[in-house]
Parts: C-alpha cells; sequence; structure tokens
C-alpha cells in the first residue's frame, strides 16, 4: 500500500503542477524517480480508439482494431441495465489487452433537441433512464479493473460554439433535467473519472466552475475521483484547479504547468489545493495499475457476437401492419446503398476501427434468403439519380416484399456540428416515392443517430429503427426481419412529427454565444404530453411481434410519506406464440400542481423475457425524491402533498393502468416575508392563517376580498382572485389597515419562519 501523502511531499513543486496535464494526446506524465507511474486514456463510449505514437483527436490517423458497439442512441433503446454491465465489461476487457486504464465514457447528457450532432453518443432525453444506463456502463468497465470517465459534465447539449457557448438554466431546471442526467451515475457506480465539458454554465466555464465541480459534483454528490477536462476545453488553468479540475488533457507544451507552479510560489493559489489535486491523481493512478493484470486478452468473435445480441435488441420496431416479420420464401428487393455500406457508428472522436464489419447483404446471403440487390442512391451525394431509381422500381415490381435501406450518411450528423433540419437526404426520399409506387408492400429500415421527420410514413408498411448498429448491424438486421428473434427496443427520445414540435425549436442553437433553455423541464416526452402535442413516435414506443397484457397493478401501500419505499407490482403476460422481450414503463404524474410539472415523468422501469403463454410479476420500487420537485429557493427536494396518479404503460402514450395514491408530503414552508408577500402564498401555511385571521378580523367587512381568507360564506370569483394576489401591503389602501398594524403583522408572520 503506497502512502500516496508522503510521495506528494517528496515531490517538487514542478513536478506536482505536472502532473496536473497530460504528456501526449492519451498519456499522463510519470514521475519515474518517484515510481509514478503515467495512465492511458481512450475514448470509447461504444468502442475502443486506442492509437499508437500517431496520436490525434479525431480520428484521423487509425486506431487499433476493437469491437463496435452500438451507440448509445441505440443502447438506451434496450432499456437494460444487464446489457449495458455486459457492453462496460467487455470495453474493459479491451482496454486491458490494449494497455489502457481509463475509458472516456459513457456520454450521460440530455437529448435536448433533435439536431443536436452528436446525439448518437448520448443516451436519453429522459434523466432516470440516461443516469441508469451510465451507471450500468461504469459499473461493467469499472469491474475489469479499468476506470470509466462520465462525461461531458455539463449541460453540453449542442455541437454549435460548443467550446464558447453559455447555456442559461435555471436552477430548477437545472437539477431536475440537466444534472439529474449524471447523479445517479455519480452516486451508484462511483466512476473513477468525471469529463467536464467545454460549454459555459451560467456564465462560467465548467473547466473552472466551482459549484459545479466542487460543490455539487463532490460535496453534495460525494465523487472521490479525479475531473480531466474534455480535450482543449480549459479556459483558466489556474482558475480550473482551483474550481477542482485536476487534469487537462492534452499536453499544453508545459505553459500550463508554469502557470500553475506561478500562482503557488505568487502566494495566488495555496500549495494545499495543488496538493489536493496531485492526491486524487494518484490514488487513481495506482489503483488503475494495481488492477491491471499481467496478461490481458478479449476474444474478438465472442465480443462480436455479443455487439450483436446488443443490436438486436436496441432496434426499434416503430410501424408493422404485418408485413414483418419476413417468410424466407419471399423474394425480397433489398434497395439502398447502406445495404452494402452501413452507417454502423457516429462520427468524429468516438470513431472505432472495427475488428469486423457485417453488412446486411452478407447476413442474408449466410442465411440463403432469396433477394435481389439494388443500389438505388448513393451515399455521398444528395441528388437524385433517375437511373438508380428506375432500376430499383424494376426490381420491387418482380418482388414480394421491398426493404429500402435508408438513413443518414456521417456528413448529416456528427460531432462538431450539429443538423439544421430532420429530413432524410433528397435522394432516398424520391426513392422512396418511386418503389412505394409500384410495391404495395415496402419496409424501411434506418440507420441514422437521431429522430427524423417521416412524411412518408403512412406509404410504407413497416419501419424498423436500426439507429447505429455497431458492427453487427447486419446480422442484426436479418435476425429482427425474418423473426429469428422479436423486437424489443424502444425509443428512449421521443420523434416529433416536425421540427417546429419540438420544445426548443425557438431556443436552438441559441444566439451568439448565449443559449437560452426556455423550455424549462419541459423536455422531449414532458412537453409532448403536459402540451398535448402529439409526436410522430413517443418516448418508449416500441412494437413486437409478440403481445403483451398488462393486469393486477398494487401499490404496497395506499398512502406515502417518503419514510420508507412504495413497490409497485404489475403482472405481464406474453399473450403472443413467440418468445419475446416487454419493457414495463412506470410514470408518475403529480396531480398537486404545487408548482409547474410534467404531466407525468419516468420513474422506473424493467425488461423482461417471457415464453409464449408466461406471466411474470414485475416489481418497481419508488422513493421519497421520485416524488419530488426542486425548489431553488430552499436549495432543497420537496416532496409535496396531495395526490398522484401511478401509471403502467407501454409507452409514454400507450398507458395500460392507473391507480391513485395520496401522498403526504412535506410541510409548506413560508415564503420570504415582507409587506409585498401575497395574501394568496400565504393560505398554504395553517399558522400563516391563524396569524392573518388575528390581525385582519376587525377589518374583514371593510374588504369582500378577504371573505375566502377569513373561511366566510358569500365570496365570488372576483373577490376570491383579487384577495389571493393582494400584497399586504394594499390592506392599507382599501381599508383603515395602519402602517403601525402592517408591521407588527409581518413581525408575527416572521416568528412562524424562525426555527
Amino acid at each position: 500500500m503506497r502512502d500516496v501523502k508522503t510521495l506528494i511531499e517528496q515531490m517538487t513543486l514542478e513536478e506536482k503542477a505536472g502532473l496536473c496535464s497530460g504528456d501526449n494526446f492519451w498519456r499522463t506524465k510519470a514521475v519515474e524517480r518517484l515510481g509514478i507511474p503515467a495512465i492511458n486514456l481512450a475514448d470509447g463510449p461504444h468502442g475502443l480508439r486506442a492509437q499508437g505514437e500517431e496520436q490525434d483527436h479525431l480520428g484521423v490517423n487509425d486506431s487499433r482494431p476493437a469491437t463496435c458497439f452500438p451507440t448509445a442512441a441505440g443502447l438506451a433503446s434496450s432499456w437494460s441495465v444487464e446489457r449495458l454491465e455486459q457492453l462496460g465489461a467487455a470495453l474493459g476487457d479491451e482496454a486491458r489487452a490494449e494497455g489502457l486504464h481509463v475509458v472516456l465514457g459513457p456520454g450521460a447528457n440530455i437529448k435536448r433537441s433533435p439536431l443536436c450532432g452528436r446525439n448518437f453518443e448520448y443516451f436519453s432525453e429522459d434523466p432516470l433512464l440516461s443516469s441508469q444506463l451510465a451507471a450500468a456502463h461504469i459499473r461493467g468497465t469499472q469491474s475489469r479493473g479499468v476506470g470509466s470517465s462520465l462525461k461531458h459534465f455539463a449541460a453540453n447539449n449542442q455541437e454549435h460554439r460548443r467550446m464558447s457557448v453559455d447555456a442559461r438554466i435555471d436552477e430548477r431546471t437545472l437539477r431536475e433535467i440537466y444534472l439529474a442526467s449524471f447523479e445517479h451515475a455519480v452516486k451508484e457506480a462511483h466512476p473513477w473519472t468525471v469529463m467536464c465539458a467545454y460549454n459555459r454554465l451560467n456564465g462560467d466555464y465548467c473547466s473552472e466552475h466551482q459549484r459545479l465541480l466542487t460543490d455539487i459534483l463532490r460535496d453534495e454528490w460525494g465523487f472521490e475521483g479525479f475531473v480531466v477536462s474534455d480535450w482543449g476545453a480549459v479556459n483558466e488553468r489556474v482558475s480550473g484547479l482551483e474550481a477542482g479540475m485536476e487534469l487537462e488533457m492534452p499536453a499544453p507544451v508545459g505553459e500550463r504547468d508554469a502557470q500553475i507552479a506561478a500562482a503557488v510560489r505568487e502566494g495566488r493559489v495555496e500549495e494545499a489545493v495543488l496538493d489536493q489535486a496531485v492526491e486524487r491523481l494518484l490514488r487513481i493512478i495506482f489503483k488503475a495499475h494495481d488492477a491491471r493484470p499481467e496478461h490481458a486478452a478479449f476474444d474478438a468473435e465472442a465480443h462480436h457476437q455479443l455487439a450483436r445480441h446488443i443490436a438486436r435488441e436496441s432496434m426499434v420496431l416503430l410501424q408493422n401492419d404485418g408485413t414483418l416479420p419476413l417468410k424466407n420464401t419471399q423474394r425480397v428487393a433489398v434497395i439502398g446503398e447502406f445495404a452494402e455500406r452501413p452507417r454502423y457508428q457516429g462520427g468524429g472522436s468516438s470513431h472505432v476501427n472495427a475488428t469486423r464489419v457485417e453488412t446486411l447483404l452478407e447476413a442474408l446471403e449466410s442465411r440463403d434468403a432469396r433477394f435481389n440487390y439494388l443500389k438505388g442512391f448513393e451515399i455521398d451525394r444528395d441528388a437524385s439519380d433517375q437511373q438508380l431509381e428506375q432500376d430499383a422500381a424494376t426490381a420491387a415490381v418482380h418482388a414480394d416484399v421491398a426493404v429500402l435501406c435508408l438513413g443518414l450518411p456521417e456528413r448529416h450528423e456528427s460531432e462538431g456540428y450539429d443538423r439544421t433540419h430532420l429530413n432524410l437526404p433528397a435522394n432516398q426520399l424520391t426513392l422512396i416515392e418511386a418503389v412505394t409506387r409500384v410495391q404495395p408492400n415496402t419496409v424501411v429500415v434506418l440507420a441514422n443517430g437521431a429522430p427524423i421527420a417521416m412524411p412518408w410514413a403512412g406509404q410504407v408498411n413497416a419501419i424498423l429503427e436500426g439507429y447505429l448498429g455497431g458492427q453487427a448491424i447486419g446480422a442484426a438486421l436479418a435476425d429482427l426481419l425474418y423473426g429469428e428473434v422479436s423486437p424489443s427496443g424502444k425509443l428512449a427520445e421521443t420523434f416529433p412529427q416536425r421540427l417546429e414540435d419540438n420544445p426548443v425549436h425557438l431556443n436552438f442553437p441559441g444566439q451568439g454565444d448565449v443559449v437560452n433553455y426556455g423550455e424549462g423541464i419541459f423536455v422531449g416526452y414532458r412537453y409532448h404530453d403536459t402540451h398535448d402535442v402529439a409526436p410522430l413516435f413517443p418516448f418508449g414506443h416500441g412494437l413486437s411481434y409478440a403481445r403483451f397484457d398488462y393486469a393486477s397493478l398494487t401499490l404496497s401501500a395506499d398512502t406515502f410519506d417518503g419514510q420508507d419505499t412504495l413497490t409497485v407490482g404489475v403482472d405481464i403476460t406474453n399473450s403472443g406464440d413467440r418468445k419475446a422481450s416487454e419493457i414495463v414503463q412506470l410514470y408518475l404524474s403529480d396531480q398537486t400542481q404545487t408548482v409547474p410539472v410534467a404531466a407525468q415523468a419516468l420513474r422506473g422501469f424493467d425488461r423482461v423475457t417471457l415464453a409464449p403463454g408466461e406471466t411474470s410479476r414485475v416489481e418497481l420500487v419508488l422513493t421519497r425524491r421520485d416524488f419530488c420537485w426542486y425548489d431553488a429557493e430552499r436549495a432543497d427536494w420537496r416532496m409535496p402533498t396531495g395526490t398522484f396518479e401511478v401509471r403502467i404503460g407501454a409507452s409514454s402514450r400507450d398507458i395500460r393502468l392507473t391507480q391513485r395514491l395520496e401522498v403526504q408530503g412535506d410541510a409548506t414552508p413560508l415564503p420570504v416575508i415582507d409587506r409585498n408577500t401575497l395574501l394568496g402564498d400565504l393560505k398554504a401555511h395553517d399558522g400563516a392563517v391563524r396569524v392573518l385571521r388575528e390581525h385582519l378580523a376587525d377589518i374583514a367587512d371593510e374588504l369582500p376580498m378577504l371573505n375566502a381568507l377569513m373561511g366566510r360564506e358569500g365570496s365570488d370569483d372576483l373577490m376570491n382572485a383579487m384577495g389571493h394576489y393582494l400584497p399586504l401591503r394594499a390592506i392599507i389602501s382599501f381599508s383603515s389597515f395602519t402602517e403601525a398594524r402592517l408591521e407588527r403583522l409581518l413581525k408575527d408572520l416572521e416568528t412562524l419562519a424562525s426555527p
């Protein structure tokens, strides 16, 4: 066991400052004279990008072969904690074999807008689902003695001006949506590192955000690892160190080290601050080296098959009139260049050099399917090719069914820039028209990292969302198209009918270097469900080749006070004729309306696999936090009192069972008391009502607007409304009440708020 504090005492100031930045793009510095080794980091949310000596950030130079798993957009659609742990463990195995110590990922940023170019690398628009899956990913990787770096903390929700934009977010929205997407993963999975984001948050760069990196991440959530910058995210290095950002990457050619050392020498920064950063770094550095086995390897074929199983559980059957699954006897026209040149991963820093890529054409050939392939369009251009379309239509006429392989080319969505629309390329739209005009049985298979608009959905029989399915995408698609397994993925994001239906449309990507999160907590389905804006496909939606029945919803108690937990049980029966998986979703609807809330919010989920005719009892546990909203004024989570509705569904728009629940929440706090406090804001507090009645009893006849407050009959809506919004000071204007009496009233009300 190394004595880290003794080591720090033996280090020079320059050595300590140097440890806080990289040696090159992917490796930290070593201090050989003291036996302090370097650690190696690499991109890897869905596959490693380990490079040799010719290192770069965006993958211009090839990385060593690694398994390319589905990207986070697809992974989240599996809603499978088990699969995410398996994937994380596989990444850990490959990292050990490559001599890596930290994998940069997963990404837990909220999908605020479907236009974000990096949405393929993030899990969900919902913070509960995002954080639960991120935690599973981290647990899997770190179970192999390899660290995870949870990213990008926080509010990195667009690529446009990502290194300078200031995300302006109110405190309640920040806590309930954008920080909640990270919180569970930090508290429950304990990532070795957290990566700070490029952007600013409410004025401060995330790389030097004291409140974000220290007050919340460490002091509130208990994070014990080190914070690493996103590559090139550092603004002011010394400020970043003081805020809690320990490691800057990549190597800044020594200048930043000198800035830190100078700040300590000149007394601008206490050396204890630097020592604390070095201690955090050393504990992870030694932990990583102590966990590394002497000989490590991985089974590339086993990982390829794992990628296949994960991919087929991540794909979502959006629409189906019975055309799917296909039969081996059918003649199939496979149309679209993605069938031979699959888009199976996103663009940018997460680009993986796959060990091998299995195309749909190869998978169909291996199963002796009866098919004919037509290119249909060119991936590398958007303009239509009439000859390709004509050939495709001719082939479709002579087939029993046409399978169109469509999607977004990498140039349409990538790290570094955002999309400007939701449409497929023009040549694919004209291809859909050409084929559906002559073939009544048409299936669309999609390859994309984020939602697209589908004005053509009514023209086709089935739509299979393949997302970016990793290197085994072809085999996974064939498994689903031909019914080897039933589709089981469900959307982890809302597909809007059009871009204008998205709640952030008017606030994205902002103006200049400022983006206002004006939609507040109403992101994704929270907006669609609350404002009754019909989506194209709702959050949680996904079809199956089986049918599932929901029955016998029970709650472990009729009331809930937050002191213990509440168990929600439901029976799920597979009433179909094949084995299949269902994702059961629990939503809570806060009907107290204590504050503006979404119509419902996801508070639990489970994935259950059932044989034909089998029934399983699914139990989901709710805690106090699930019922709370964040009170920014008091900097605390508050549980309201009143009625909630527990909803169990197959999607946010397919609620099968409901049950009401009475909640005994927190005592209503008094507002800040001054002469401008409204009467209506005091009426929810019994003590305040008592004080008001005592002070105002003798003038009640002068003010009919006090009737409701005084509990009198005969008050009308106008008087009630005027009384509700009457400031205390205005009582003087409408009655014989005096300033002296108002002062005495305020003192008595303030006494109620005193501990």
